[in-house]
């Protein structure tokens, strides 16, 4: 199934996760085989044991007992340092290396909210996706599965706005935060090429992959990223693939992160970080919803069990510090709001 390759990608080019993925494995070296298309269906065919949940890019990787799936790209790009060696995304330095896990983990679980919200609320966007997204399964598909496929991801994906919050009460705090984002990406590539210096790391992966959808597909989020930063526009795609530059570059140093990276910290902390802490205190009590002041507005929505986990494993990051680098670590975050992910 993997025909002799290191990694197996299934996706499609509309999943801002196989997009970074894929333009990590490129500037790896990593030997990989892409299909486009539906995961399930081809490992039902393969016989090979879906991952669960099934979400987009599934990577099949040759294990002792034939192929394993997998398709969480966060522990997937952990996986690969270990296995590989040469041209590591992870910052050399512990509390640079867990500030990018941070990074990585808010463009995967907040970022992502920008896509979808999108995507999927104004009615543009819903017709451009909806006239797009089936022809990644197959351009020659016939007219009358085309107006059936359509019908469905529409219909799937409009109706799903409540997984990432959005909703009429909280469009004016997500388009806030993406147009934030894209003046914090414009100060930080003005200086230097990455987030974390000179090299890509996986948080510039992360936050590349979701804006694979809303700067190059999605028109409303094209044209403000257009106006507010062209520098961002050419970035991802410059970050599309990364395979010919040179290894030998260099990560910033820990006195960098505040004059470079602070404003991005702070967005974390007004944004994601309040959101995470409402959510995992809503799991604990087993509560449906949770509410919480964003940005001086209320957001409620379902919880959502995935992030109470994304918030234990940044707490397991940071524990992994020694003393020294924690006390570093919370330095580099004060006033950020993202201290708050370590108090009692």
């Amino acid at each position: 199934m993997t025909n002799n390759h290191k990694i197996h990608l299934i996706g499609v080019p509309g999943s801002p996760y196989t997009r970074k993925m894929l333009a990590l494995l490129r500037f790896r070296h990593i030997s990989h085989l892409v299909t486009w298309g539906q995961p399930l269906n081809i490992l039902k065919k393969n016989n090979i044991e879906p991952p669960k949940p099934i979400l987009l890019p599934v990577c099949l990787f040759e294990g002792d007992e034939g192929v394993i799936a997998k398709c969480d790209s966060t522990p997937i790009i952990r996986d690969l340092e270990n296995d590989f060696t040469e041209r590591s995304v992870i910052p050399s330095n512990p509390v640079l290396s867990f500030l990018n896990y941070l990074i990585e983990d808010f463009a995967d679980e907040w970022v992502t909210k920008y896509m979808f919200h999108y995507r999927w609320h104004f009615k543009k966007d819903i017709n451009n996706a909806g006239d797009w997204l089936p022809f990644l399964y197959g351009t020659n598909t016939d007219q009358e599965t085309y107006s059936t496929l359509r019908d469905y991801i529409v219909d799937a994906q409009t109706s799903r706005l409540w997984v990432v919050g959005s909703n009429e009460t909280t469009a004016p705090i997500i388009e806030a935060s993406y147009l934030r984002i894209l003046g914090i990406l414009e100060k930080i590539l003005a200086k230097q090429s990455f987030l974390f210096g000179d090299r890509p790391s996986s948080a510039d992966f992360g936050i590349f992959g979701q804006l694979t959808q809303l700067v190059n597909v999605d028109p409303t989020s094209r044209a403000l990223a257009e106006k507010q930063s062209m520098r961002t526009v050419a970035w991802v795609d410059l970050m599309e693939d990364l395979s010919g530059i040179s290894d030998n570059t260099q990560w910033m140093k820990p006195e960098s992160v505040q004059p470079i990276l602070n404003d991005l910290l702070i967005e974390i902390g007004k944004t994601y970080v309040p959101a995470m802490l409402a959510n995992a205190e809503a799991i604990s009590a087993n509560q449906d919803t949770w509410s919480n002041q964003i940005c001086g507005s209320d957001w409620s929505q379902k919880t959502f069990p995935y992030q109470a986990k994304c918030l234990n494993w940044v707490r397991e990051e940071f524990n992994r510090l020694n003393q020294e680098d924690q006390d570093l670590a919370v330095s580099l975050l004060k006033d950020t709001g993202c201290e708050n992910l370590f108090k009692e």
